[in-house]
């Protein structure tokens, strides 16, 4: 096995979070109102009526955040700008208060020796977005690229890479297919045009990061998908589910075009929403420096139960499973790996691991935790061994946040956040942590 110190010299530690899931502060300095805002609203759509409205209030306590950060000895910090601070319609000129916030943290990280590395878009779509149509909309794709320009021009001379979208296959099918996320549609395939139109938006924002200084990657959520059986039947749902999942975000902008959808009914241009010239924008002004790979678990497919998808997901027996229920499988982060370098060969970027964690009980003492990241960190480094270049590891999460529909009641963090007091305790992960980082700078003469 190989040995977590064999990493490269430069590899990069982090961690991962979101500007929704902490900050809190959600009607102050002008911020505008947000997709999310509008869900938790809703009755019953997050557990026990959990909202972001207070979060853990980083937003007020940045300055203590990048502390436990600077202790932790970080070379980066992965976070989000929330799009409603900065615009909050989603459009027109900027609010100077929302870009003052995200000008303190990072001159703050930077201060601490700490690399930012924003996100532009994580799930938070201005609600007067989302009312002309959200991501269903093209206009949204370009007001996007207007939101990263105004970004860029005010952070730029000190952020050398951004993010553009997180998880875009997750904000699709949760968000607008299965309307268990905000902004809480139930379309089903018809949710296909928000792909597009976020892929658009990744490409249109990319020509502008770029345009001034900054390097661009994307992170998206993959997973190896596993056949339930040898039988053809399952192997062609486990295709189809491979399609949608990993491949409808990342064959377009390293292949420039869509995997085959032709399981779903779907046409190659996704219902009309494809214009001509738009795959090879994506391909060639979409273009990536690197790619953020956020990794949980593996996903088991078998031949479709209900007809209106071509696959049926099924459980994975004989693991552990995280609080959260989802399997815990190591050694499914090299095999993803593998297959990205296998798929893409010279297309593929090099690789950061943008998010990597597991919810656990509140206790302090989280050996669960340290036990699922020194497995998936070991899994990382046969994966660099056979010849995948990865440059950096963002764990997620730096604290206990708001966990989307599941609100409160889900605990990534290293530090365990009290809600009520927001005091912030370092669990014994954090400290692990500390040592792992340290040990490998040791081993490199750092």
């Amino acid at each position: 096995m190989s040995d977590r110190r064999d990493l490269p010299a430069g590899f990069h530690w982090g961690v991962s979070t979101a500007a929704y899931q902490i900050e809190g502060a959600v009607d102050e300095d002008g911020r505008g109102r947000s997709v999310w805002d509008e869900f938790v609203d809703r009755p019953g759509a997050v557990k026990n009526g959990d909202t972001g409205r207070t979060a853990c209030d980083h937003y007020h306590r940045y300055a203590d955040d990048v502390a436990l950060m600077r202790e932790l000895g970080l070379d980066g910090y992965r976070f989000s700008i929330a799009w409603p601070r900065i615009q909050p319609t989603g459009r027109g000129s900027a609010n100077p208060a929302g870009l003052d916030f995200y000008d303190r943290l990072v001159d703050a990280l930077l201060s601490a020796g700490i690399t930012p590395l924003p996100t532009l878009f994580h799930w938070d779509l201005p609600q007067v977005l989302e009312e002309g149509g959200g991501w269903l909309a093209r206009d949204t794709a370009h007001r996007f690229a207007d939101y990263a320009a105004i970004v860029a021009d005010r952070l730029g001379d000190r952020v050398p890479a951004w993010i553009t979208l997180n998880e875009p296959v997750v904000h699709m099918v949760f968000g607008y297919a299965f309307g268990i996320h905000a902004p809480g549609r139930a379309l089903m395939l018809d949710a296909l045009p928000a792909g597009h139109h976020q892929l658009l938006g990744h490409a249109l924002a990319a020509a502008q990061l770029r345009g001034r200084g900054g390097r661009v990657l994307i992170a998206n959520n993959l997973t190896p998908v596993w056949p339930a059986s040898p039988s053809e039947q399952d192997r062609t749902a486990a295709d189809a589910y491979d399609a949608l999942h990993n491949r409808l975000f990342t064959d377009p902008i390293l292949l420039g075009r869509y995997p085959d959808l032709s399981a779903y009914g779907v046409a190659p241009d996704l219902g009309g929403s494809v214009h001509p010239g738009d795959l090879e924008l994506i391909a060639a002004s979409g273009r990536l420096d690197g790619l953020g790979v956020n990794y949980y678990n593996p996903t088991r497919i078998a031949a479709p139960t209900d007809p209106a998808l071509p696959f049926t997901e099924v459980e994975i027996d004989g693991v552990p499973r995280t609080h959260f229920g989802w399997p815990v499988v190591p050694d499914g982060l090299r095999q993803l790996l593998l297959t990205l370098r296998d798929r893409y060969g010279t297309a593929l970027p090099p690789v950061t691991i943008t998010e990597n964690g597991c919810s656990t009980d509140d206790a302090l003492d989280d050996r669960f935790r340290i036990d699922y990241l020194a497995g998936h960190l070991d899994a990382l480094a046969e994966a660099v061994a056979q010849g995948v270049d990865v440059r950096g590891y963002y764990t997620w999460s730096l604290i206990d946040n708001f966990e989307w529909a599941d609100g409160m009641s889900q605990r990534f963090g290293l530090v365990h956040v009290d809600f009520t007091t927001q005091r912030r305790t370092p669990k014994a992960s954090y400290s692990w942590y500390r040592e792992l980082i340290a040990a490998h700078r040791a081993a490199h003469g750092r």
